[in-house]
């Protein structure tokens, strides 16, 4: 479907330089003189990268559909990741280049969001929080606080994170997958 530069909205992903875009940000400017235009931020759906565009008013574009499907990760084979979905009990694989580093944060049963732009899966979104067990850390001593330090804790994806002093191994705690922060102890 075609769409011109008045229909932008913040969310919307075309396709331009042969490569897909979700507009973060526009602008429709119109100057005294010469023709109006839209000033844009993009961010490449592949990459992340965000970049300033400037388009001439009235440009047309291919919009591309975007599409989320939220799944259930069973297990990891070595080579693919694989997840099913909770209603039809479809199963489908997907590699480990396109899991990539949210292979950390993918514990078994969880419900995954998988991102699709047409029929294309651009990225799998684990949940903002989630929960895993500590396997490995250096055991806490008497006195330690919350006030006190962080110590580099292994959690059971094989994840490191930062923890509070007094976390032990086998506690369960909470963590926020956009950053890898320690949120709370479970």
């Amino acid at each position: 479907m075609a769409i011109s530069t008045a229909d932008f909205k913040n969310g919307i992903c075309i396709e331009h330089n042969d490569k897909l875009w979700t507009i973060v940000e526009f602008q429709h400017v119109k100057p005294g003189k010469g023709g109006a235009f839209v000033r844009t931020k993009l961010r490449d759906v592949r990459t992340g990268r965000i970049v300033e565009h400037t388009f001439n008013s009235g440009t047309k574009f291919d919009s591309v559909r975007m599409e989320t499907k939220r799944l259930q990760y069973l297990y990891n084979d070595g080579s693919d990741f694989h997840f099913m979905d909770p209603e039809s009990y479809e199963q489908m694989s997907v590699s480990a280049d396109v899991v990539g580093d949210v292979a950390q944060w993918l514990k078994e049963s969880d419900e995954v969001a998988l991102n699709y732009a047409g029929e294309e899966l651009i990225s799998v979104e684990p949940q903002m929080f989630v929960e895993l067990e500590i396997t490995e850390t250096d055991p806490g001593f008497k006195g330690d606080t919350v006030q006190g330090g962080t110590k580099p804790a292994t959690l059971e994806t094989g994840a490191t994170i930062q923890v509070p002093m007094y976390i032990e191994v086998g506690e369960t705690v909470q963590v926020d997958t956009r950053d890898g922060r320690f949120v709370k102890r479970v």
